[in-house]
This record gives C-alpha cells, sequence and structure tokens, in this order.
C-alpha cells in the first residue's frame, strides 16, 4: 500500500498547487484538476501517485481533513448577472460565487471580506457570503486594511482588553514605587527615530574604575533601562492574551498595529521624557576592550532627561560645539561616554568575528493620501550603532543570566548555514572569483572575512547579499545553540517588551530568578486552528532539536513542550508581521510605478531565475522582471552556481551586478508585479562568448517579489538585530525565450 501524507495545500497563481509535508520531505506538486476541490491552506492527506516532468513527487488527494478557517478578501464583481468575489491573494485560484441574498450593502468593485458557505468541488466553485465591506480599492490606507485580513494579523483588541486597559493609572503610583531602586537621579535619556512614538529603552554611561587598587582598570559603567511591562501586563490577563497572540507589533508605512493597547505602548510603559516610568536595568561594568566584567538586573524607576533623535546625537557627536551640542549641553559628556563605550564593544565585536554585512535599507516616505512621494536609502550613523551595540549587550547579560540560573526561558537562536547552503555558497565564491571560502564547520568570523575582503569590489552588495541569505533564519526557542550571527553562545531579546512578546517572557523569567522563584508560563487561549498546527510540530519532530547525534530524540517535559509551543508561535507571528509588512510596501510601489509606465531608468540586475532576471532600478530601489521573452531569441540556460542566464547561441550572460538600462512596461497591482522591457545593457556588464573572462559582477540570489525590500517606514529597523534570512537559491533548469513564464516572480515553488 502506498504511503498516504498529510500537509497543508500552498495555491499558486497559476492553479496548480503544493503540498507542504509535516516531515520536512520535498513538497508534493499538485496539477490544476486536483487543486479544483481544496483551497490553499488546506489540511488534506494525499498519495504520491507519480513524478511530473521537472522530476517533482506529485500527488493526488485522497482526503480533505481541514477545511482552512479563513476567510477571503477580494473585489465583488458582477459578470453575466452573476455575482463573484475576486480573490486578491492569487493562492486562491478560484472566484467565490455570492447569491444575490448574501451581498449585502457591497458594490460592485468595492474590497470585501468573504465567509465561505461551500466548499469547492470537482464540479462547482465555492460559495460565501459577504462579511464586512472595507470600501473602494483606491481608498487611503486600503492596502493595509487588505494586509492584516489577508495574512490573520490581530488587529482590535478585544473588549475585555480594552476594559482592563481602562482601569491602569495614568501616572506611576507610589505604591508601584516599592522595591525598586531609585534612579531619577541618573541622567538617562532615550535615542529614538524622529517619527518614534513608544520609547522602550533608556540608556547611560559613564568612566569608572574597574578593580580595586593598583589593579584597577579604565572602564565604563554602562546602564540600560527597559520600560518595565510585565509590571502591568498580568500573568494571564486579557492584555496578557491579546499581547501573545498577536505576538509582535506589525509596522507599515504610515501605521502601527501594535501588540499593547496605547494606553501602555505610547502611554504608561513608554518612557517618556520627564515622567516617572517603571523600568527594568540591566547594570553593566564593560573594560577598556569592550568586554562586559559584571553585570546586575533590578526593578527601578526612572525618568528621562532628554528623547534625543539618532539625526540630533549623530550631530552632537560630529560638532560638540555645534548649534545641536548648544542645546543639549549638559548631555554632551554623557553622548560622548556612550560613543566611548560603543567603540569599545565595537571592537569586541570584531574579535568575536560576528557577522556585520553593510546592506541597503531603504525608507518609504509617503503623503497624507497614504501614496509614496519617493522612496530613499535608510542611512544608519553612529547613533543607531551606539544604541544597537548598547542593546546587544544587555540582551547577551539576561541569556547569561537565564542560562546560568538553570530556568527555562526562550532564547534567541540562530544557526549556521546548512550542508547544501554552504555548497552553493563555496560554489558560488569560486566562480566570482573571490579568493576566499568557508570551511565543512564555519565560524561568524569567516563570513565577515569574506565581507571584508569584498567590501571594494563593485558587486560588494550582491555578494553580502549572498553571504546573509546562506544563513538560516533566527527563532525562538528554549532550546539555548547560540547565535551564529552574532558570535555569541546565549543571546535573548530583552530589550523591547512593548513590541516583542518574548522580551516580555525574558522580563518575567528575570524577575522570577530575582525573587527565586520559578516562571510558570500562562495557558493563554489560541484559536483551534493555531493549536493545531503547534500540535502537529511539536509532535513531528521537535525534540530532535535536543537530540545527541545519531540518537533517538529525546522526549520534551511538559514544561519544555509548552515554552517550545510558545517559541514556534512568536517565530511564525515574527515572519506573518514581516509578510504583511513586505506585502503592504510591494503594492505601494506597484501602485506609485504605474505613474511611471514608459518611463526608462538604469538599474542593477538583483536577482537571476530560469525565466528572467530582476533588476533594482537605481533611482527608486524598486525591483521588476525583464521576462526571458525580453532577452532576445536564444536559448537561455539558468547557471546556479554562477547565477546567471547565458545564451547557448550568443554565449550572452546576464548575471548579478549586472546593468541595464531598462523602461517600465507593466504593472500589476493585484499580482504586486512589476514587468520591465529592456533598453540597453550596460558598458563591460554582459559578457559574450563562452570562453570570455567573466565579466559580470555576479553575486548573491534570493527571493524578491515586485517590489520586495528591507524596508517599513515607521519599523525601528535600526534597533532589530539584523538576523540573516534563509530563502534557498533557485534550482538550474532551461527556458527558452519563447516560453510561457513558470510563475513570473521567483518562488521557492515555482
Amino acid at each position: 500500500m502506498l504511503d498516504e501524507i498529510e500537509g497543508t495545500v500552498l495555491g499558486h497563481r497559476d492553479g496548480h498547487g503544493f503540498v507542504t509535508r509535516a516531515d520536512g520531505q520535498p513538497d508534493i506538486y499538485l496539477p490544476p484538476n486536483e487543486m479544483r476541490a481544496v483551497l490553499h491552506k488546506d489540511r488534506v492527506k494525499v498519495r504520491i501517485v507519480r513524478s511530473d516532468r521537472k522530476g517533482r513527487p506529485e500527488g493526488r488527494v485522497l482526503e480533505i481533513i481541514e477545511r482552512t478557517s479563513k476567510t477571503i478578501i477580494g473585489r465583488l464583481l458582477q459578470e453575466s448577472g452573476i455575482w463573484i468575489v475576486v480573490p486578491e491573494d492569487k493562492c486562491y485560484g478560484q472566484d467565490v460565487l455570492i447569491p444575490k441574498a448574501a451581498t449585502g450593502l457591497a458594490k460592485t468593485g468595492q474590497v470585501v471580506v468573504v465567509e465561505l458557505t461551500e466548499p469547492p468541488s470537482l464540479y462547482g466553485q465555492p460559495v460565501g457570503r459577504i462579511k464586512e465591506v472595507l470600501g473602494e480599492v483606491d481608498d487611503p490606507g486600503m492596502e493595509i486594511e487588505i494586509a492584516v485580513r489577508k495574512y490573520s494579523v490581530p488587529h482590535e483588541f478585544s473588549d475585555a482588553c480594552i476594559a482592563l486597559a481602562r482601569t491602569l493609572p495614568d501616572q506611576v503610583r507610589p505604591q508601584d514605587k516599592k522595591h525598586r531602586v531609585d534612579l531619577t537621579d541618573v541622567p538617562l535619556v532615550t535615542i529614538d527615530g524622529e517619527d518614534a512614538r513608544d520609547f522602550d529603552d533608556a540608556v547611560y554611561c559613564e568612566p569608572v574604575k574597574i578593580g580595586k587598587g593598583k589593579t584597577a582598570v579604565e572602564g565604563w559603567r554602562l546602564l540600560v533601562a527597559i520600560a518595565d511591562v510585565s509590571h502591568y501586563v498580568e500573568n494571564g490577563s486579557a492584555i496578557d492574551i491579546d499581547a501573545y497572540e498577536r505576538a509582535t507589533s506589525v509596522y507599515f508605512p504610515r501605521r502601527v498595529i501594535p501588540m499593547l493597547p496605547e494606553k501602555l505602548s505610547n502611554g504608561l510603559c513608554s518612557l517618556n521624557p520627564e515622567v516617572e516610568r517603571l523600568c527594568m536595568v540591566c547594570d553593566m561594568m564593560v573594560s577598556a576592550d569592550g568586554e562586559v566584567t559584571a553585570y546586575q538586573f533590578y526593578p527601578a524607576v526612572m525618568w528621562s532627561h532628554a528623547r534625543f533623535t539618532y539625526t540630533e546625537v549623530a550631530a552632537i557627536l560630529a560638532n560638540t560645539r555645534g548649534p545641536e551640542a548648544l542645546k543639549r549641553q549638559e548631555r554632551v559628556p554623557d553622548l560622548i561616554n556612550l560613543h566611548d563605550v560603543y567603540r569599545a564593544l565595537l571592537q569586541a565585536r570584531a574579535r568575536r568575528g560576528a557577522v556585520d554585512f553593510e546592506t541597503v535599507e531603504t525608507q518609504i516616505v509617503c503623503d497624507e493620501s497614504g501614496r509614496i512621494e519617493k522612496i530613499i536609502p535608510r542611512t544608519r550613523n553612529d547613533a543607531h550603532k551606539i544604541v544597537e551595540e548598547a542593546m546587544l549587550a544587555a540582551n547577551v547579560c539576561s541569556a547569561d543570566f537565564i542560562a546560568q540560573s538553570k530556568h527555562a526561558g526562550l532564547f534567541r537562536v540562530h544557526e549556521g548555514p546548512t550542508p547544501e547552503k554552504k555548497e552553493i555558497l563555496r560554489n558560488y565564491l569560486k566562480v566570482t572569483g573571490v579568493g576566499l571560502s568557508i570551511s565543512d564547520n564555519p565560524s561568524p568570523g569567516e563570513f565577515q572575512a569574506i565581507a571584508n575582503a569584498t567590501k571594494d569590489r563593485p558587486d560588494a552588495q550582491q555578494i553580502h547579499s549572498m553571504l546573509l541569505r546562506s544563513m538560516q533564519q533566527a527563532i525562538y526557542t528554549p532550546v539555548n545553540e547560540g547565535h551564529f550571527g552574532l558570535a555569541f553562545d546565549a543571546y535573548t531579546h530583552f530589550t523591547s517588551p512593548i513590541r516583542r512578546y518574548p522580551d516580555l517572557l525574558v522580563h518575567r523569567v528575570i524577575k522570577a530568578i530575582l525573587a527565586k522563584t520559578k516562571y510558570q508560563l500562562p495557558v493563554l487561549p489560541l484559536p483551534g486552528e493555531a493549536h493545531a498546527k503547534l500540535s502537529r510540530r511539536l509532535e513531528k519532530g521537535l525534540a530532535a532539536r535536543v537530540a545527541e547525534p545519531g540518537q533517538k530524540p529525546k522526549k520534551l517535559s511538559i514544561d519544555t513542550q509548552a515554552w517550545q509551543a510558545a517559541g514556534l508561535h512568536c517565530s511564525a507571528n515574527e515572519r506573518r508581521a514581516d509578510e504583511a509588512s513586505r506585502d503592504v510596501e510591494a503594492w505601494l510601489k506597484c501602485k506609485y510605478m504605474r505613474e511611471h509606465l514608459g518611463e526608462e531608468y538604469w538599474g542593477v540586475v538583483s536577482s537571476v531565475t530560469s525565466f528572467g532576471i530582476f533588476v533594482t532600478l537605481d533611482a527608486m530601489y524598486v525591483e521588476g522582471l525583464v521576462h526571458i521573452t525580453e532577452l532576445g531569441g536564444d536559448y537561455f540556460k539558468f547557471d546556479e552556481m554562477r547565477q546567471e542566464l547565458r545564451g547557448e547561441r550568443t554565449g550572452m550572460r546576464y548575471a548579478i551586478g549586472t546593468r541595464l538600462q531598462v523602461q517600465v512596461s507593466r504593472v500589476d497591482l493585484d499580482g504586486r508585479r512589476i514587468d520591465f522591457r529592456l533598453i540597453h545593457e550596460g558598458e563591460g556588464t554582459v559578457s559574450r562568448g563562452g570562453k570570455d573572462k567573466e565579466l559580470s559582477r555576479a553575486a548573491g540570489s534570493r527571493d524578491a517579489t515586485a517590489g520586495e525590500s528591507a524596508s517599513a517606514t515607521g519599523k525601528r529597523s535600526s534597533r532589530k538585530i539584523s538576523e540573516p534570512d534563509a530563502r534557498s537559491p533557485k534550482t538550474a533548469s532551461k527556458s527558452k525565450s519563447t516560453s510561457k513564464d513558470p510563475g513570473r516572480k521567483p518562488r521557492r515553488r515555482s
């Protein structure tokens, strides 16, 4: 009897689909006829019946175990007297039929939320009723309304949460200060972006002597004070339940979906200037060589003596007698001390060999109606780096404190590259002539050495991108396996409890350790689908993470399973927030580029696939596809090792880093796609002839959808410690210039 395999359906815009297996084996291809009775995100049981022409296992649906509980967002249209909703998410390959009586107050062309009343079948489309009318597609902010529902981002607090938030005080009360260190006389300050509204960290530094007598050495006392959210958000309370469900704040251009109600996030917990606030403090002694020689944690009450912006601090440090410095004379010495300790911590970072790549990050600037005015590179100055290094130091101390105390908690774990990714990276570095490679058991220092050696090359940006994408994604887990990219043996997130639930949990654990008690995770209710997913993932081998090589996975204790489930939930919701943010950015960029149809720009090839090349425009930082049909009448083969398309007849090569002139030819707002037409090839960047020397500026590939970037206006990206992405490069294949587009944008399952 052939194996019956369970998995989740992932639809594709072209009508076919895939079943992702819980056991980590390759996905199973579902042809269009098998997708007629199922929907994106349905849980099914399939049997592999053959391999398709690409060698992928092809399946037949035997049983639909669980229908997706998600609603569908789309536009209401009327065709030949029949009402239908065309899903906004093209992974849903079928339109939804809407009976006339179920259209409610919706009008044709409006964006609506549909609740399915009848699932699809082999011979019938899904049927639904309109549950909510969002408005017209061009309404300001509509892209965000769509995204929060498309990705099931919780965007409304429960009545119980709102009611409980109203009972909280507006300011720190005398009873709240009991058993806390009074730091109101210490000139702690906050340093954030101009548009920041929640301030969850404050810093202060002063020079000190470390040690006693003749052995004393120069150093610094560094204080990192973090908003004490756990004092107000009680374990298992209504606010806690909502915060856990969200797990993170979600940042969009011009709007934030906060993890906590505004009374907490922008008021009572925010370290606003010149008001008393409760905080948890990491008090560190830092030596001249940047090593933290001692630390302690304690609850305190503080008074922020100033609210600085990154731009302001950078200006003061650049000219301590300039106009910005004159306005803040009392605080200038403290900022100089912070700069000094930062440089020491930076030296320690270099000695550790931590990965520190310089990548371009963009910021979307919108007008009052939400329309993009411009897209600009976001520059990181010394002020950003000062805060980043201080937060890193506090996060490491919190991880060490939890590990030394042998208390369960959530670590931020980032593992090194997989064997497959290592091999791909080695081949790539070889063919691009870097002259350096990585060992079988690479250290972060090896990656940083390659980055340093290539920083002056014209293709440095692409090489650094490839280095990043050879690494895995960071996750939250109770099993500490260190942080590869930052070169730390143990690392947590402690510094942002206003916007990240794992940080809130770390605060609770630290308080429990200080009180010599044990923190117990609350039993927090989750939607049935989320519970089911967590249970399945725990059952399918998460215990293997704590197993010794060659041994059977250890059985996890109930307590460890609870922490593991919390880590999975927070990690998944972090990915969800990123996807929703990217989706909105892509929509905005597509809408922006519709105004530039027919215009010509220079750009650089940023990704290569078997069906074309993606080009990022120099002036706009927007990415679009030059389809393989635009590259001429040759037969192009995708070379995975070199990350290039090569013409078999002409020898023409298009690789990452190639400079091209393109014309904006088409924009698909619904599909989040921008198409370019090739106009001109940049001098010296496109090589002809198989025996020519490598002239193309090759670099790493990535899964980049139209308009996708690392930007998110309002997202405090400088605070979020950069942690590598784990997107797999494409597999090699051939494509004729006359072939159809197999997926248009590079997706893992195209």
